[in-house]
């Protein structure tokens, strides 16, 4: 396919969404490939999915059986708050995986992105008693901030759904006891961003603890770093935009641009 032929064709499949919903669909397409790239997928399995700005009860979600670095903007589904498609497409979604991520859109209103992985470090640390440990200024954003939930096997019990989201309350990191994570976000960049930091965090503990006795500072320090993160100290950001993001995209389109697509 010609350059020229290869811009006929995405300017066909971008015409077919509003501005505001091909934005969001190049946003999450970025987010799984990015998931890939930093090796959290698990073949094929797991979601992320991101409400559409411009219309109610709709979401977009991955076509089921695609690995990561398959997807696309224009292959992402838009479905319903049950998990209905909303769309003509020839792919169709994993509903059981859907399910924790409806309970939660439907909770939290204030989400967009609801982002779930068994990324490596973060589900060891699922499976340690004593739970997340913050342990570095990176870490130290989650102190008091993580939720955690009770593995009770597949989440496909509409009453686990109650349990699962009054553990979530507020927050916006889950952690799914021996089973994986969950962060949810205003932007999808925002959810990635903490899914990125927890990842790195959960390693540090991990490796600390194989090392020996670890070491916090007190409790005001941290919650007074945990402020100043939110807060968008020494220029990080503490809002739904996020300075990574760019720089996140770049490195896609150096390694493959076909996710715009």
């Amino acid at each position: 396919m010609t350059a020229a032929s290869r811009s006929v064709v995405d300017t066909t499949k971008r015409s077919r969404y509003s501005e505001a919903e091909w934005q969001m669909r190049l946003d999450l397409a970025a987010a799984y490939r990015l998931i890939r790239h930093f090796g959290w997928d698990d073949l094929i399995y797991n979601h992320v999915t991101a409400r559409v700005p411009d219309q109610d009860d709709r979401y977009l979600i991955n076509p089921y059986g695609h690995n990561y670095h398959e997807i696309t903007a224009s292959s992402l589904v838009r479905i319903d708050i049950k998990g209905n498609l909303c769309e003509p497409t020839p792919y169709e979604i994993n509903p059981a995986g859907y399910v924790i991520h409806s309970a939660v859109h439907e909770a939290r209103e204030d989400v967009v992105c609801v982002l779930h992985v068994h990324s490596h470090y973060a589900t060891l640390v699922s499976t340690v008693e004593a739970g997340f440990m913050p342990l570095t200024q990176a870490g130290f954003q989650f102190y008091n901030r993580v939720a955690y939930h009770d593995y009770e096997g597949f989440a496909l019990d509409l009453e686990e759904r109650r349990r699962l989201v009054a553990d979530l309350g507020d927050r916006d990191l889950m952690v799914l006891r021996n089973h994986g994570v969950l962060t949810l976000g205003r932007s999808v960049a925002e959810a990635f961003r903490r899914l990125y930091y927890f990842e790195q965090a959960c390693r540090t503990q991990i490796d600390a603890m194989a090392a020996g006795k670890v070491r916090q500072p007190p409790g005001q320090v941290m919650e007074h770093t945990a402020r100043q993160w939110e807060g968008g100290a020494a220029g990080i950001g503490g809002g739904a935009t996020t300075r990574e993001w760019p720089a996140l995209l770049r490195l896609l389109d150096e390694k493959d641009p076909s996710w715009r697509t």
